[in-house]
């Protein structure tokens, strides 16, 4: 099996490979999912450094994380140097299927570019609770919503393509990583106060108890967040997929979201993540706004 896509051809390795056997999803099943969602996806891979997962004896053994750019890379795939180690820009389709290919299953990207390290993009909330409790979930993220639209933040959500949802606020690259911790943690105990029987921000898995997870402290430097649009690691072949908050309040659960499911909601609701300059701007003058009252406070 061989691809082309931007006058490059890609061989692909054994297409019949079962990748997710329980959703009967095979490597050329993933490759055609990658290909006909990479004009969403990567947009949200640009100009980031490149963290994927390999599971080189199948999903359900141990994975291996990597960042560096693999010695048996084409010449044209596009890189840059960090702490002398040549990392992945992950900026086009054939890079996209050279890796998938190669065996990367999930994408990740930092929350910072590499042309202005250090100064993340978005706020990022990650909320995160089992499967059983996943209720508990839409309704936090729905009092969150409701806090951001009190301070004056637009945000939009995304399931993490697990148990959990990731809320983002788009900004100007403008704030230091501790300045966007701050202005999370200020949010992120004003709920767990307020919801002190359901919302814990302990980081310790089990120290957690029954309660979700608020995680406001993976936004930092050289942390990464699963990409738009990919999949991920488990046995459905589920997405980490953009919704609306109007489904949010309907309900619904991640197991919703295959791979069908979601390029059938691009064709009809096109990049539900997709950002506005205006937004960021007003969302950069609020956060402004709300350093002002914590300094004070």
């Amino acid at each position: 099996m061989e691809v082309q896509v931007e006058g490059i051809v890609i061989p692909i390795s054994h297409p019949e490979k079962m990748i997710w056997k329980e959703a009967g999803f095979t490597k050329a099943d993933y490759i055609r999912y990658l290909l006909e969602v990479s004009d969403y996806l990567l947009p949200y891979t640009k100009d980031r450094m490149l963290m994927y997962w390999l599971y080189p004896h199948g999903m359900h053994q141990p994975k291996v994380e990597k960042r560096s750019r693999p010695e048996k890379a084409p010449e044209w795939l596009v890189s840059t140097f960090y702490k002398e180690k040549e990392r992945i820009l992950l900026h086009d389709k054939a890079t996209l299927l050279w890796l998938a290919n190669w065996g990367a299953i999930e994408f990740h990207v930092p929350f910072d570019q590499y042309t202005k390290p250090d100064f993340p993009s978005d706020l990022v909330f990650d909320l995160d609770h089992s499967p059983e409790e996943f209720g508990d979930v839409l309704e936090i993220s729905l009092v969150l919503k409701k806090v951001l639209d009190g301070l004056g933040l637009t945000s939009h959500v995304k399931t993490s393509g697990k148990t959990g949802l990731h809320l983002f606020v788009p900004i100007e690259p403008l704030f230091s990583f501790a300045e966007a911790r701050r202005v999370n943690q200020f949010i992120a105990q004003y709920i767990q106060e307020k919801y002190p029987g359901k919302v814990t921000l302990e980081r310790v898995k089990e120290r957690r108890g029954n309660k979700l997870y608020f995680d406001y402290l993976q936004l930092w430097k050289g942390r990464t967040i699963a990409v738009p649009y990919g999949l991920r690691a488990i046995e459905n072949a589920l997405v980490s997929t953009p919704v609306t908050w109007e489904e949010l309040s309907s309900g619904f659960h991640p197991s919703d979201f295959t791979p069908s499911v979601v390029l059938q909601r691009i064709r009809e609701k096109g990049d539900l993540f997709a950002t506005t300059h205006k937004i960021k701007e007003e969302n950069t003058s609020r956060v402004y706004e709300i350093l002002s009252f914590t300094k004070k406070a």
